[in-house]
C-alpha cells in the first residue's frame, strides 16, 4: 500500500485557521471561543477556510486513491444496479421504484392494478436533479382518486423543502406550491391538501395549512411551544385527518374527517408533560398508543365521540420487559411491535367483534440480531401483514403473513451481487456489564475464515445512544468491504438509544448523558478483553449526535482508539445550546438539557466535546461536514478541528472535509454517496494497517 503522507510537507501544512477570541459570561464563569468567527457564513474567508482544509486533506490522502477506487468498485459489485422495488397497491394502483444503473437516483413509477404491461413513471428524480449537485425528495402523496402527486425538494442539502403538485395525466405542473413543507396529506375530495411548514429561522415545524388547490392557503393551525413539532397525515382507513404536536418527551393530536376538509380540527386528548400518544382509526374508535400510566406503552381504545383521557379503556397492558414501539392496525387485525432484550417481535391480534385483541401469535426470526418492521400496507381490509426483514448477514426479504393460518411467504430477497454468500459471515448478540453494573447489549459480525477470537482481529465499533434511537442492525452490501479485510464489526446499544425503551433513552439523556459515554468506551473495553480486536487496531465511527459520543470519549480515552470517523459532528455542545436562534436548540432541551439553567450549565460542560479539548496525544481522525447542514451547522466540526489542531502533540492524522454541495446526510446521488464510504474506508484501513486486498472468497 502506498502510504499516506505522515508528516506533511511545507505544501500540504495543514491550515492555520485565525484565533479571534470572544467570551460569553454565563453563570459566574466564561465560554471562551477563539473560533466563532467560522459562523460569518456569507464573510468569503470562511469558505475559503474550509477549501484549505478540503485541500489539506486531499494532499494527506494522496496515495490511497488507487485503493479509494478498489473499495468503491468492490462495494458498487455488491449492488444490484437495476433494480426494481416489490410493487405494492394503493387503490387501482401499483405502485414501485426503479433504480438503473449510472442513473444517480430513482425513478418512481405505477401501473393500473394487474397490468405492469401499462407502467408509467410518474416522478424522475434524475430529471429534477439535471444541473444541480443535490437532490432529495422529502415526501410524496398521491391523491386518493390516483389523478395527482404531491411532492416535495430540496436541491441544496439544507432540508428546506418546496412543494410541488404534478397531474398524473397530462405531467403537467399545477400553479401551486409552498415553501418550506414538512408533511402532506390530501382530504378525500383529492381537492384539498393539508401541509404543515416550518419556521424560517429554526426550522420547527410550527403551522398547518389548508390548501384547496387553485385558491390561496389559509393556515388552520400554529403550535407556539417551541419545543414542538407538528405534523399531519391520514389513518389507515382514510377516515380521518391527523394533526400531531409533539416534542421530544410529549404529545397532543386533533382529528378532521377527511370528507369535511373545511371543517375544524378536533383536539383527542389535551396535552399533558411527558406524556406522549399516537392513533389510528378503526370503526368509530381510535386506537391509541400511549405511556398513560405504561412507561413501556401500552394500547387503548376510546369512541371518537369522547376522546379525553378518562375514556380510554386498556386493549394492550404493558409490557415492563418489552416496550411497545408501533401499532398497525386493520379491519380484521392489529400488529404490535415489541422489542424483546432490544430485538424487534411482530405480534399478530385477530380483533373480535368488540374491536379487541383476542388470540395472538408472533412472528419471529432467525438471526441473533436483527431488523424486523412492517413494509407498506395499505389496505385497511387485508387479510396478510406485509413485513420487511433483515440482518447482519442476510439482505432485506420482504414477506407476506397470512393471519389466518400463521404463515409467512416470501415475496422478494435483495439480490446481492459479486459472489456474495451469507454462511461466510457470522453474527453474535452479547451483554456486557456497564461501569455501575447495567447490562448492555452489543452486536458484531465478522467472516467466519478471517476471525479467530485471539486479539488479533483490526475492531471497528459504532455508536450513537440519543434520542431514544435504536441502532439499526440491517445488511450492508458496503460493509462487506470491510468485512472481507477481516474487520471485526460492532454496534454497541448503549443508554440514551431506545433498544431498551424509554427507561434506557432517560438513563442516557440530560443528567444522565454520561452514561452514553462511559456505557461505549466499556463496549470496547469488553471486546478487546473478550478477544475480538487487537487493543492497538480499534476503530470507531459516530455521526451526528454519535459525533458528540465520538468527541466525548476520545476526550475521556483517547489512549484506547487508534482511528475515529466522526460524521457532521454535534461537538459544540454549549455554544450551540445556548443560542436559541438556532434550529433544533429549544427543542433539544428535553434532551441534553438547558444550559441557562447553573445545573444543567455545568453539567453539559463537564462533557462538551469542544470546551474539553486538552493539550496531548490524539487518535487518527477524519471528521466530516457540510456546507449546507440544517442539524449540526458546519462550523461546529471546523471549530472542533481548529482547535485541537492547537493542543494536539502527537503526529497521527487530523482530518477534516467539508462537503460543500450537501447536508447533513452527505451526498444525495447514490454513486456519489458509494463514493464517500469508499474515502472513509481507505482512510480507516491505512491508518488501521490492514492489507489492502480483501481475503479469499
Amino acid at each position: 500500500m502506498t502510504p499516506m503522507k505522515d508528516a506533511p510537507s511545507a505544501a500540504a501544512a495543514p491550515p492555520v485557521a485565525e484565533r479571534e477570541p470572544t467570551s460569553t459570561p454565563i453563570h459566574g464563569t466564561e465560554l471562551r471561543d477563539d473560533y466563532a468567527w467560522m459562523r460569518q457564513k456569507d464573510a468569503p474567508r470562511v469558505p475559503a477556510y474550509l477549501e484549505a482544509e478540503n485541500a489539506y486533506t486531499s494532499s494527506m490522502m494522496c496515495g490511497t486513491e488507487e485503493l479509494q477506487q478498489r473499495l468503491y468498485d468492490e462495494i458498487l459489485s455488491h449492488i444490484k444496479e437495476d433494480d426494481a422495488s416489490l410493487p405494492y397497491r394503493d387503490g387501482a394502483w401499483e405502485y414501485l421504484t426503479r433504480t438503473e444503473k449510472g442513473r444517480q437516483y430513482p425513478r418512481f413509477c405505477r401501473y393500473p392494478s394487474g397490468k405492469p404491461e401499462e407502467e408509467t413513471v410518474i416522478l424522475d428524480v434524475n430529471l429534477l436533479a439535471e444541473g444541480r449537485p443535490f437532490m432529495d425528495i422529502g415526501t410524496m402523496s398521491v391523491t386518493p382518486d390516483g389523478r395527482l402527486l404531491a411532492y416535495t425538494t430540496d436541491d441544496t442539502g439544507f432540508r428546506q423543502y418546496r412543494l410541488a403538485v404534478k397531474d398524473l395525466q397530462t405531467g403537467a405542473l399545477l400553479p401551486d406550491t409552498a415553501e418550506r413543507v414538512g408533511t402532506i396529506a390530501w382530504a378525500s375530495d383529492s381537492a384539498t391538501l393539508f401541509y404543515s411548514t416550518e419556521d424560517e429561522q429554526t426550522k420547527r415545524h410550527d403551522r398547518v395549512f389548508r390548501h384547496a388547490l387553485g385558491r390561496s392557503p389559509v393556515e388552520v393551525f400554529h403550535e407556539e411551544d417551541e419545543r414542538f413539532n407538528v405534523g399531519v397525515g391520514r389513518t389507515r382507513d382514510r377516515q380521518y385527518i391527523v394533526l400531531e404536536s409533539s416534542s421530544h418527551t410529549t404529545s397532543e393530536s386533533w382529528l378532521l374527517p377527511a370528507v369535511e376538509p373545511g371543517a375544524a380540527f378536533r383536539r383527542v386528548a389535551r396535552r399533558i408533560n411527558e406524556e406522549e400518544y399516537d392513533l389510528d382509526h378503526r370503526q368509530g374508535y381510535l386506537y391509541i398508543r400511549t405511556n398513560h400510566g405504561a412507561e413501556q406503552f401500552r394500547l387503548m381504545r376510546t369512541p371518537v365521540t369522547a376522546t379525553e383521557r378518562e375514556h380510554w379503556t386498556e386493549v394492550l397492558p404493558e409490557r415492563s420487559d418489552a416496550p411497545l414501539d408501533d401499532i398497525d392496525l386493520f379491519q380484521e387485525f392489529l400488529v404490535a411491535s415489541y422489542r424483546e432484550r432490544g430485538l424487534p417481535l411482530l405480534r399478530v391480534y385477530a380483533l373480535n367483534q368488540d374491536g379487541l385483541a383476542a388470540e395472538s401469535r408472533d412472528i419471529r426470526f432467525p438471526d441473533p440480531a436483527y431488523e424486523a418492521d412492517g413494509d407498506v400496507n395499505k389496505d385497511f381490509a387485508a387479510t396478510t401483514y406485509r413485513y420487511a426483514y433483515q440482518s447482519l448477514v442476510r439482505p432485506p426479504s420482504i414477506f407476506d403473513y397470512d393471519v389466518a393460518t400463521g404463515e409467512s411467504k416470501l415475496l422478494k430477497q435483495h439480490e446481492v451481487p459479486g459472489g456474495f454468500d451469507a454462511s461466510r459471515y457470522a453474527a453474535e448478540r452479547l451483554w456486557f456489564r456497564a461501569t455501575d453494573g447495567v447490562q448492555v447489549p452489543v452486536s458484531l459480525v465478522y467472516r467466519r475464515d478471517l476471525f479467530c477470537k485471539d486479539a488479533t482481529s483490526p475492531l471497528y465499533v459504532y455508536g450513537y445512544g440519543s434520542y431514544g434511537h435504536a441502532l439499526p442492525l440491517g445488511f450492508s452490501p458496503t460493509r462487506l468491504a470491510l468485512l472481507d479485510r477481516g474487520l471485526v464489526m460492532a454496534y454497541a446499544h448503549i443508554r440514551g438509544g431506545g433498544e431498551l425503551g424509554d427507561p434506557w433513552h432517560d438513563a442516557g439523556k440530560m443528567m444522565e448523558k454520561r452514561n452514553t459515554f462511559t456505557d461505549f468506551i466499556a463496549a470496547v473495553e469488553f471486546l478487546l478483553r473478550e478477544g475480538y480486536g487487537d487493543p492497538r487496531r480499534v476503530a470507531i465511527e459516530g455521526g451526528s449526535a454519535g459525533g458528540l459520543l465520538m468527541g466525548a470519549v476520545v476526550n475521556m480515552r483517547p489512549d484506547l482508539f487508534r482511528v475515529v470517523l466522526s460524521h457532521v459532528p454535534f461537538v459544540d455542545v454549549m455554544n450551540t445550546m445556548l443560542d436559541a436562534t438556532l434550529p433544533l436548540t429549544v427543542a433539544e432541551y428535553e434532551e441534553w438539557g438547558n444550559p441557562n439553567e447553573k445545573t444543567a450549565f455545568d453539567y453539559m460542560l463537564s462533557y462538551s466535546p469542544y470546551d474539553n479539548l486538552r493539550p496531548g496525544a490524539y487518535p487518527a481522525m477524519l471528521i466530516k461536514t457540510s456546507w449546507n447542514d440544517s442539524q449540526v451547522m458546519y462550523w461546529e466540526p471546523a471549530k472542533y478541528v481548529a482547535k485541537l489542531r492547537t493542543l494536539k502533540t502527537n503526529a497521527t492524522p487530523l482530518l477534516l472535509q467539508v462537503n460543500m454541495d450537501a447536508g447533513h446526510g452527505g451526498a444525495s446521488g447514490r454513486y456519489d454517496y458509494l463514493k464517500e464510504i469508499a474515502f472513509d474506508d481507505a482512510f480507516l484501513l491505512h491508518e488501521l494497517g490492514v492489507e489492502p486486498s480483501p481475503g479469499q472468497l
